[in-house]
Formats: structure tokens, C-alpha cells, sequence
């Protein structure tokens, strides 16, 4: 079986088929949204709404919640609250999933693409300051990007694959040059940072419930927020700016972009097992750092020691060199064995979508997209099929690594 064949959609897997990661469904999902079935609250209002706002906000530690149909629509909507506007200038990491960069173009501004560092893998703060201080001009009030003369108006950081972002640093040069910071935690609910839960920490932060979320709603996002009048901004922007709901006035642009209660109701049954999830993900780690450990040419992610992550995508790096094979051949290696892997995204920078922007160069994002491999990861997955992905790879590892030593 190849890897397309894997990732085909309507084809019913093998019976022995290992997905990379599918949603657990296993708390109380069937009675709360039967609940919404039996007294027909299933569209945008509805209790189960505001209850899943508010679990959602007192994880994040943040004040406000407002749930949306997915994550990009929470981030375009927090673009426009930070004030972005057309011809302005976004940072935001080149190493990620696009949905970010597009939520930028969606408000007519412009991303600017930050290498990953080689560590964590996450958006590198040194790479934004270097930035905005070596090309940009401040004049007090607006900070410009010397090249393009476009306003730089906001940093875009994305927690990527579960473990957080730096964000100290971040938010020190971002409040150098009032430059409001949107954290893209999509990846990464149940993470924090020195202490703090990530989405909470920066000005707005962007949560996503897509199926193969740490929790999910089939679909939804969230944005949270301590801006009291972005809250209420928020409210109104994602349904649709009614400013007179009988009379139907509306005196801005608005979006159809609330989660139903319907959706909300699962959400609410996800988050009561959050906990376990977390702890679920962080046991698979440790299966997969003590069973993989040692083999030739294979780094496995690390954690800082001001990190907590939750290993939402358990993700490898193959040193093409000491491993005598890459990551794509492992991936085909293992599509034989029924196993679904994935390669990291193609750094956007590197995107035809998005070839316009002008971004300083990217070789670490380069070179962790050429070598990463994520394995499969499910809250629900077995020991014994965690066991059969190690076996794999051991087996693949070890046969290139004697090849080469018999030649």
C-alpha cells in the first residue's frame, strides 16, 4: 500500500491499518448531543455555546472565549482585532500549517515568514528581532518594513506539533514597537508555558477542534482574549454584525462564522477528558523515546525545560546521512506495513500560494521539512500497534544501517 493510498479519502482502511491520528470518542459526546437533537437547540445558540466558551477560556486563563466554525476563522477574525488592514505586514512562522498565512491575505495584509530554530522547532525569536531591527525603520508610531515600506502591524507566532513557542522574547520586542501578538495555539490546546496555558498569553490566541486536534468537534475554533471590547468585537464580527437583530441592521462587514451548539455540545464532552488526553499523548512519547532511542541516524523531539508539551504530533528527524535513507523512503517503508505517517508541511515560504511575500531566507524550516516524519499518535493508540510502528522503523533503520556497513 502506498502512502496516497493511505491518505485516500472513502477507502476503508485494512483491518490492521495503524492511522496516524484519529479523534477518541469516549466521555459524553453521545448524551450531550443527544441532548441538542431532543429539544432542537443544534445551530448557533444554544447552551452548550457559552458552556464550551467558558471551559475553553478557564484553560487558556483567559477572561473571554468566542467559538468559531473552525480555526482559520478565529484567526482571521483576531487579525482584523489587532488592527491589520490591508498592505500591512504579518510575522509569522514559516514552518507551519498554512491556515495562518492565509488568514493573513484574508484581511488583504501580507505575511512575513520567520525561520524555525533547529531546537523546539518553533518560530525563532531571534529571527524576529534580528527582523525588525536590522529591517525595519521606527519612527515612534509605525514600525516599516525598509524593503516593501509596508507598516508591520502584528507577530503571528505558531505553536507547532504541541510544544510551545518562546514566548518571552517575543512578547519583549513585540511591546518594543507596540506590535500586538496572535498566538496560533491550534496545535497545541493543554501546552503551556513557563507555567502558563499557551493561547492565553499573548494579546488574542486561536485554538482549532478539527478531528485530528488533540480534542475535537469534527470542526470549530476558538479565540480567546483579556480585551474585553475584543471579546464583544469578536461576538459581533462572527455573526454576521447585526447591530439590530429584529429590524436586521447591520453597519459593518460581518461573518457567518459561529460554532453550532450542536458542535459545541461535543466540544464540551472533549474538554471534560482534556486531562487524560494530555497525559495519554505525553505516555505515547515515552514509549516512542525509550523504544526508538538509539537507532542510527533517528533525533527525537526534545522538550524545554520551561515547556510542557502535549506531543500532538509525534514527530521525528531522519539524518539522511548516518541513516542511509530518508524520511520519504521510511514513509513508503512504513505505508507497506499499513502504517500512516506524514511529512511536515511545506515550509509556506516555499508555497506557490504564497511566492508574493518577501520573507528572509528559511533554511532551518528547509531542512526540518526534508527530513521530518511523524508517526502515529492517537490519544486511543494501543501499545501493541505503538509497538508494531517501533518494530517497523527498527527493522527499516537497522537493514540500511548493515547495508551500509557491508559495503
Amino acid at each position: 500500500m502506498s502512502p496516497k493510498e493511505l491518505f485516500a479519502p472513502g477507502v476503508a482502511p485494512a483491518p490492521d491499518f495503524i492511522p496516524l491520528i484519529v479523534p477518541e470518542i469516549r466521555g459524553k459526546e453521545w448524551e450531550y448531543v443527544k441532548e441538542c437533537l431532543d429539544t432542537n437547540w443544534v445551530s448557533s445558540v444554544g447552551s452548550y455555546v457559552e458552556r464550551f466558551e467558558r471551559m475553553v477560556a478557564e484553560r487558556a486563563g483567559s477572561k473571554y472565549a468566542v467559538a468559531t466554525v473552525n480555526g482559520t476563522a478565529a484567526l482571521h477574525i483576531a487579525l482584523m482585532l489587532a488592527g491589520v488592514e490591508a498592505d500591512d505586514e504579518v510575522l509569522v512562522s514559516s514552518l507551519t500549517f498554512i491556515a495562518p498565512a492565509n488568514a493573513i491575505r484574508y484581511v488583504g495584509a501580507w505575511p512575513v515568514f520567520i525561520d524555525a530554530e533547529p531546537e523546539y522547532w518553533q518560530i525563532d525569536p531571534a529571527g524576529i528581532k534580528d527582523f525588525l531591527e536590522k529591517e525595519c525603520q521606527w519612527d515612534g508610531q509605525k514600525l516599516r518594513n525598509r524593503r516593501s515600506g509596508r507598516r508591520v502591524k502584528a507577530i503571528l507566532p505558531v505553536h507547532i506539533l504541541g510544544h510551545p513557542a518562546d514566548l518571552d522574547p517575543i512578547l519583549s520586542i513585540a511591546a518594543k514597537y507596540s506590535l500586538p501578538v496572535v498566538e496560533d495555539a491550534t496545535e497545541g490546546l493543554g501546552a503551556r508555558y513557563r507555567d502558563k496555558s499557551i493561547g492565553g498569553v499573548g494579546h488574542a490566541g486561536c485554538f482549532s477542534f478539527n478531528g485530528n486536534k488533540i480534542i475535537t468537534t469534527g470542526g470549530g475554533g476558538m479565540l480567546v482574549t483579556n480585551n474585553a471590547e475584543w471579546a464583544a468585537r469578536a461576538k459581533y464580527l462572527t455573526t454576521q454584525a447585526k447591530d439590530d437583530p429584529i429590524e436586521y441592521v447591520h453597519n459593518a462587514v460581518g461573518y457567518n462564522y459561529r460554532l453550532t451548539n450542536v458542535l459545541a455540545a461535543m466540544g464540551c464532552a472533549q474538554m471534560e477528558q482534556l486531562d487524560a488526553f494530555v497525559e495519554a499523548k505525553r505516555q505515547i512519547a515515552k514509549r516512542y523515546q525509550a523504544g526508538l532511542a538509539g537507532l542510527p541516524g533517528i533525533r527525537l523531539p526534545e522538550e524545554a525545560t520551561w515547556a510542557s508539551s502535549t506531543f500532538w504530533m509525534y514527530t521525528v528527524l531522519i539524518d539522511e546521512t548516518e541513516s542511509r535513507t530518508d524520511s520519504r523512503e521510511l514513509l513508503r517503508h512504513l505505508a507497506a506495513s499499513k502504517i500512516q505517517a506524514r511529512p511536515l508541511w511545506q515550509p509556506i515560504h516555499r508555497s506557490r500560494a504564497h511566492n508574493a511575500s518577501a520573507s528572509p531566507s528559511c533554511p532551518t524550516s528547509e531542512a526540518l521539512h526534508r527530513q521530518a516524519l511523524s508517526l502515529p499518535c492517537s490519544v486511543g493508540l494501543t501499545s501493541s500497534d505503538q509497538g508494531r510502528v517501533i518494530e517497523a522503523l527498527t527493522d527499516a533503520l537497522d537493514k540500511k544501517s548493515g547495508a551500509a556497513g557491508t559495503r
